[in-house]
């Protein structure tokens, strides 16, 4: 059994993981236990570690508390039994305890735990949404299956985000539960894709490549539609590439045909282009036909053209109607179909009067409202696609960074492949004035590397064997040879590109309120507009040609569109205005939020300072220059690796100084170093040092003093037996530090600095930047509390940190702010992440959501100002004043305008680029 009181380190397996985030909630729950700290949550080997005293926590609470966030102690049933053969144990371990002990003391065996299923996260393209409404049914419709947890739909960039259980539900489900509400979808997983194949000529033809494709290693499944020549395959990408694939569909006697889909946006205007012309030349003769004297054949062709415009250019608006109707919900189409069917109904019926005056009734008909009414909503969609297809053109010139073509090298000669085919451990050959293909390694020559479009620095960086270089980036002069370190996915690029993505397709706080108004939304229009009618047919006994003008206008007038186009535009905008100046948001929300913080807390050390040391002060004694003093310095740090002594000799070699060799060179740990220089004692160190081998300090003991007391690590230099001056070193600031801060102080934020370093140094780099507070001296695992002290308070608080220390107080933080420099597990946890790691980027950051914000908040309030005006303008309010009612056509052009217009707005914010550069 333990004593009481003692602290060691238990491991303990946590499953169910599926991402950062799970991790960051362990290590949250698992921080807050009493006397436990140093939390550290692997999501690679599924297991948590910490340091406290087992007589003092409780694993029956921590398990039902691990349970009830949604994870598990126990592995899946066949992974636990393999672990447990080949480990011989699976209970919980702790450091320096036997396995009996462990099981004395109050923690949970594995097996009497019971597995939390996994979820996953998939996105889909949606098609054929017409209004915020689709949106809302795509989501309604989803949420209530089995297996499913969540699901976002972003109107805008007609993006689905998914959370599911595989155990219960596939993607073939989802994908059939869209198309019955209504809408096409396709999925964006990597590992799936469809392509086209020639060359066959019956059954038989499909089923040889399905055969042959099901027999290649990594592919999972294989589908051959011959009717339409099209392959469905699913694959592992990290085994077979799909050029592979293609081989393996040449191999079989057919000719692939790659099918890309990043002009899908660009399709779907120009197939919206296509019906406004249709539809405007067919309904545009109808209005001037109107006023001519009526016979029976102008009255055959005025019925033909409406006829064919009603059922062809219109039939979207039917087909969308009857979905949302089917699945009880409302969406635009709805009132158009409305719209249109009463004013083609009312006409058809007018018309047929001169056939069947006993049946049908005498009147006028409105066969060019219905017809211009569609040419007007057909307008505004296809500028609304245009406007969209800007609103996301960031994101579509990162993808068009992607380099398509690499120079593989193989036995030393050189080919060249498709860039999506290369695999780790390849060497490519780029030359200069060519775009890396792939992130890796140079193992061979020199190049200026342009990484623009990473960083956004415009001058070239030099690197040469064993730098690391990012793909797509570009080589600006030399030659190099790269081994593949990543491809596919795993790429920085890939890395950014999904993390847009994922912030395009999570929806803010703010979105709720435009999605609560879209429910109630349509089916309050056409009370509106049955209230209308009545109103004037009824109440004021107008004609029922007025009557009903007025009633369809007003269903033709409102607008749910602009309301679900408000905020993801904003937001696709916003994040693609700080995708361009190396800002990235993972999530929608993070841009709202951080336009509410009123607290940020920053590491220091890699973060408002460069992480490490550099000489700060040379100060020479008797007749010695700085550079003399400096060139004996190096000559004694040269054999040293550590830090400082490297730090020292980078100084001299950047002054271009002769560094020359010394002999006897001895290191002793806590005093410094001691060597001959040219036959000459020299040493290089602290007081201790001096002391040691009474050298006499003299009156170097006070500038020595006055250093110390900046901050700053001081060596005496003393050479034949007397001192002869004292370099200092010191982790200097940032230059962007002082003035970031200053900016952020301006915006109204309170800041403060969380530090492990001692007091002193903390206090004098506090005062060096002008922070607002200074915390200094806390353990790592306590940077969180503070961060709680400020939220306490009532603060929204960010943190800013670059390290792994740095990653439970990011996690903690409203909004983290992870240094682009910093550790993969900080920029894991971060909520932004500056890939500059430029510190004016946080200030930055924070005005770009606070813009954002300002201009989600602009575009709702115009489409609820719109509509707040629009619909009682179309229901005749205005009429006792004007004389005339607003015509059904002129309202649906209207409506089509509030969408254009809202979209339009958004897109405005790209001018804020060039505010953020300042």
């Amino acid at each position: 059994m333990n004593e009481e009181g003692i602290r060691k380190e238990i491991t303990i397996g946590v499953y169910g993981m599926s991402c950062q985030h799970c991790v960051n909630h362990v290590t949250k729950l698992l921080s807050s236990l009493p006397t436990v700290d140093q939390v550290k949550v692997s999501l690679e080997d599924s297991k948590a570690s910490f340091v406290g005293d087992p007589s003092q926590i409780d694993m029956d609470a921590l398990r039902h508390e691990i349970e009830d966030a949604g994870y598990s102690l126990e592995k899946p049933v066949d992974e636990t039994a393999e672990a447990a053969e080949s480990s011989g144990s699976i209970e919980p371990q702790i450091a320096g305890i036997s396995p009996d002990e462990a099981s004395g003391s109050k923690i949970i065996p594995l097996e009497s735990i019971s597995l939390t299923p996994e979820e996953t996260k998939q996105q889909f393209k949606i098609s054929g949404m017409t209004c915020a409404n689709c949106a809302l049914t795509i989501e309604k419709g989803l949420k209530n299956m089995p297996g499913v947890s969540s699901a976002a739909v972003n109107f805008a960039s007609e993006k689905l985000t998914v959370s599911i259980d595989p155990n219960l539900v596939q993607e073939e489900t989802i994908l059939a539960k869209i198309k019955d509400l209504g809408y096409g979808a396709q999925s964006e997983d990597a590992g799936k894709q469809q392509f086209k194949v020639t060359g066959m000529t019956c059954a038989n033809c499909a089923l040889a490549i399905e055969k042959k494709l099901k027999g290649t290693e990594g592919v999972q499944k294989a589908s051959v539609n011959f009717a339409n020549e099209t392959v469905s395959v699913e694959f592992d990408p990290g085994v077979v590439t799909m050029g592979e694939i293609f081989q393996q569909v040449r191999d079989a006697g057919y000719t692939p045909l790659e099918t890309k889909d990043e002009n899908q946006d660009d399709r779907i205007a120009i197939q919206q282009r296509n019906w406004l012309i249709f539809s405007a030349v067919l309904s545009l003769p109808i209005m001037p036909l109107m006023y001519l004297h009526m016979t029976r054949p102008l009255m055959y062709l005025i019925l033909a053209l409406a006829t064919i415009v009603q059922f062809t250019a219109g039939w979207t608006f039917y087909r969308g109607a009857y979905h949302a109707l089917k699945n009880r919900s409302a969406n635009m189409d709805v009132l158009v179909a409305l719209g249109i069917t009463a004013s083609y109904g009312y006409s058809l019926m007018t018309t047929l009067h001169m056939f069947f005056p006993v049946l049908f009734f005498k009147g006028p008909n409105f066969f060019d409202t219905s017809a211009l009414l569609i040419t007007f909503v057909r307008f505004g969609k296809y500028l609304e696609a245009k406007a969209k297809g800007r609103a996301g053109q960031a994101l579509k010139r990162l993808l068009e960074l992607q380099a398509d073509r690499a120079r593989l090298l193989i036995n030393g000669e050189e080919k060249e492949v498709a860039a999506s085919d290369l695999k780790i451990g390849d060497i490519v050959f780029v030359k200069s004035g060519e775009r890396i293909p792939v992130d890796g390694e140079i193992v061979e020559g020199q190049g200026s590397i342009d990484e623009a479009m990473l960083t956004g620095e415009s001058i070239p960086v030099d690197k040469g064997v064993g730098d690391a270089v990012i793909g797509a980036t570009i080589n600006r002069s030399g030659s190099i040879k790269v081994k593949t370190t990543k491809t596919g996915q795993d790429t920085v690029l890939s890395g950014i590109i999904k993390m847009v993505e994922d912030a395009q397709g999570v929806k803010p706080p703010i979105q709720r309120l435009a999605d609560t108004i879209s429910n109630y939304f349509v089916p309050a229009v056409v009370s509106i507009s049955l209230i209308t009618f009545i109103i004037w047919y009824f109440g004021l006994h107008r004609t029922f040609v007025f009557a009903f003008t007025a009633a369809i206008a007003v269903l033709v007038v409102a607008c749910p569109c602009a309301l679900g186009l408000a905020t993801p535009t904003a937001i696709m905008v916003g994040s693609g205005v700080g995708l361009n100046r190396g800002i990235l948001f993972k999530s929608a929300a993070v841009l709202e939020g951080i336009a509410h913080l009123q607290a940020i807390g920053f590491d220091k050390t890699g973060t408002l300072t460069k992480g490490t040391p550099e000489v700060t002060d040379i100060i020479p004694f008797a007749n010695y220059t700085k550079q003399e003093l400096l060139s004996i310095a190096a000559a004694g740090e040269h054999p040293s690796i550590h830090p400082l002594a490297q730090a020292v000799v980078t100084a001299a070699k950047q002054e271009q100084l002769n560094i020359e060799e010394v002999s006897d060179y001895h290191e002793e740990a806590g005093y410094g170093v001691s060597c001959l220089l040219s036959g000459q004692q020299l040493f290089i160190g602290n007081l201790k040092l001096m002391n040691k081998y009474q050298v006499d300090v003299g009156d170097a003991q006070s500038d020595f003093q006055r250093l110390a007391d900046l901050g700053r690590t001081t060596s005496f230099i003393a050479l034949g037996g007397s001192v002869i001056g004292l370099i200092a070193l010191a982790d200097v600031v940032k230059e962007s530090t002082k003035e970031a801060l200053a900016r952020l102080h301006r915006l109204g934020l309170k800041t403060f600095m969380i530090t492990g370093d001692n007091n002193k140094v903390a206090q004098v780099v506090g005062e060096q930047v002008g922070i607002g507070e200074v915390i200094s001296e806390i353990l790592p695992q306590d940077k969180i509390n503070i961060i709680k002290r400020y939220q306490d308070q009532g603060f929204k608080v960010a943190m800013v940190g670059d390290g792994i220390n740095d990653a439970p107080a990011l996690a903690q933080s409203d909004v983290g702010i992870a240094i682009g420099s910093g550790t993969d597990v900080a920029k894991e946890t971060g909520d932004v992440v500056l890939v500059r790691n430029d510190l004016l980027d946080v200030e930055r950051a924070i005005r770009l959501g606070r813009k954002t914000l300002s201009k989600i908040k602009q575009n709702l309030f115009w489409a609820l100002i719109y509509n707040t005006i629009g619909i009682p303008i179309a229901a005749g309010v205005l009429y006792p004043l004007t004389g005339q009612l607003l015509p059904p056509e002129w309202a649906g052009l209207a409506m089509a305008f509030s969408s254009v217009s809202v979209v339009t707005s958004s897109l405005l914010l790209r001018r804020y680029d060039k505010s953020l550069m300042n």
